[in-house]
């Protein structure tokens, strides 16, 4: 007991033991006391959990855990193995910024006015909201935020853990450091790890080996070339630097003699970084790989119900034995009963300079979408996207010389429909499109109030589109424009190359000559 709940406890004894009936009063107060104090105030500091948050950048569950058998991830299999694997995990945004701001405050972006990927001008949190790290740092953990172990940037070193949220923060008052091992001897910890890795740029391997390159199971929406096995071959070797990442911090803990007193959470903030993946409320733009490991986790447990990223700071603050304020939306799914959801939403809304809004509700068996913006196509120009994908030029040189088949070329269309709907059940990877099936109407229906009751209720801002703290469309364009120009001029001396020159680029870089 620490000296707080101590020196209430011993004053409730000295009170009764007098056994004076007017004491009844205060000995009641107390007791009031008592209880309505977190739960952290009568822990000890020993007792207190420590925290771990590795976070992958751009990562689908493309694990040998999650059934992927062209890669090897033995580091990240033996955490599966010794905790839980969750099959149902998504976040809320399908990119970066918008999905690490939800999930560092344990409610959705689109509430918070935090929607837009990669805000100009961020602005401080408004009020009520706080963000995880300073939640817990004030009740006394230790807070860091490093990049993974053994992380290079152009040659070096670096320990800088990225944070990349859509408000103003300070990282010197946000963590205590970027060394967990700091902190002082008893003291509680929570130390998140970001790996960089698989975000784009994926090194380009230098070899291939033919056979996992045969073995690798593209999804039937990406045409089966030779450039697309490539990029993918180069995408799941990033999965294996991930898993080599994990390896090191999990030796890490285990030397310093904590891991068994530690939840070690992985996770990665999206899903990987392909042509329909990232920046698409699509099962491959919004699952996620979540495996959990530590005190009262169960060991080769596997949890097939549904869970948010968002899920994750309530459940955190609920076994630091600290309140869980009531502006968070995610619910503790540790600690205590596990929340049964009948749904769960997702939201995507401007990417750097892709304006666009989509949102989605997705059940146990269905996944339904609505296009704000019908008139655009999935081929939403993207700076970011067309510097760094080489799947995108590709696809339009294989559609302008008839090289996808019908389904491929539905997935290029110049529209969009209003609404998508997929059933999981028979379709778990939400590629088939029926939404015009008399079968499905009642439970598409549903959703779409479901849908509807979350917009309102939440009160979506993203309604109202970008903050006006922002610049305007036209200007962010222009310099993301002027990005790409400047990467496509550093390589073919040309800051406007057509498709068929960008592909010829990428083919010569993936030893496709």
């Amino acid at each position: 007991m620490d000296q707080p709940s101590a020196v209430w406890a011993e004053e409730v004894w000295r009170i009764g033991v007098e056994n004076n009936p007017s004491n009844m009063k205060r000995i009641l107060t107390l007791l009031i006391v008592l209880l309505l104090a977190p739960l952290s105030t009568f822990l000890a500091a020993a007792d207190r959990p420590n925290f771990v948050w590795i976070i992958a950048d751009d990562m689908s569950p493309d694990t040998g855990a999650y059934c992927v058998r062209q890669v090897s991830t033995p580091n990240l299999d033996r955490l599966a193995a010794e905790g839980c694997r969750y099959t149902r995990a998504y976040a809320t945004a399908p990119v970066c910024s918008s999905s690490r701001s939800a999930f560092i405050l344990g409610c959705y972006q689109t509430t918070t006015g935090l929607h837009p990927h990669d805000v100009e001008n961020p602005q401080p949190l408004p009020a009520p909201y706080r963000h995880l790290p300073g939640l817990l740092r004030e009740a006394g953990w230790f807070v860091t935020n490093a990049a993974a172990p053994g992380a290079r940037r152009s040659g070096k070193t670096i320990t800088k853990g990225k944070t990349h949220y859509n408000f103003a923060h300070d990282a010197k008052e946000m963590f205590d450091g970027d060394d967990w091992r700091k902190r002082k001897p008893g003291q509680p910890f929570f130390a998140q790890f970001q790996i960089t890795e698989p975000h784009r740029p994926s090194p380009i391997p230098d070899t291939f080996d033919e056979e996992k390159l045969r073995a690798i199971e593209l999804p039937p929406n990406y045409p089966d070339v030779p450039l697309m096995r490539r990029d993918w071959y180069a995408y799941q070797r990033s999965v294996e630097v991930v898993d080599q990442r994990v390896g090191v911090i999990l030796d890490q803990l285990k030397s310093e003699g904590v891991i068994d007193k530690t939840i070690v959470m992985f996770f990665a903030d999206h899903g990987r970084p392909m042509p329909w993946g990232k920046q698409w409320l699509s099962v491959e733009g919004l699952q996620v790989p979540l495996l959990m490991r530590g005190p009262q986790i169960a060991p080769k447990s596997v949890e097939e119900r549904l869970v948010s990223l968002i899920d994750l700071a309530p459940s955190m603050l609920k076994l630091a034995g600290l309140a869980v304020p009531p502006w968070m939306e995610g619910k503790p799914i540790l600690g205590g009963e596990f929340p049964e959801r009948r749904v769960l939403f997702a939201a995507r809304d401007r990417c750097g300079d892709a304006m666009d809004r989509i949102r989605a509700v997705i059940s146990r068996d269905s996944w339904l979408v609505r296009n704000f913006n019908t008139e655009l196509s999935r081929l939403n120009w993207s700076g970011y996207k067309e510097a760094s994908y080489p799947g995108l030029p590709l696809l339009r040189v294989l559609q302008a010389s008839g090289g996808l088949d019908t389904f491929q070329s539905k997935w290029l269309a110049p529209t969009r429909p209003a609404i998508e709907f997929y059933d999981l059940k028979t379709d778990p990877q939400g590629l088939h499109d029926v939404s015009q099936h008399p079968e499905h109407a009642e439970t598409l229906a549903t959703m779409r109030q479901q849908l509807d009751a979350w917009i309102a209720d939440s009160k979506d801002r993203g309604a109202s589109g970008d903050p006006a703290t922002e610049p305007s469309m036209e200007q962010i364009k222009k310099d993301k424009r002027a990005d790409y120009q400047r990467t496509w001029k550093s390589r073919l001396q040309k800051p406007e190359p057509t498709d068929a020159e960008r592909l010829a680029w990428w083919m010569k870089s993936y030893g496709l000559e």
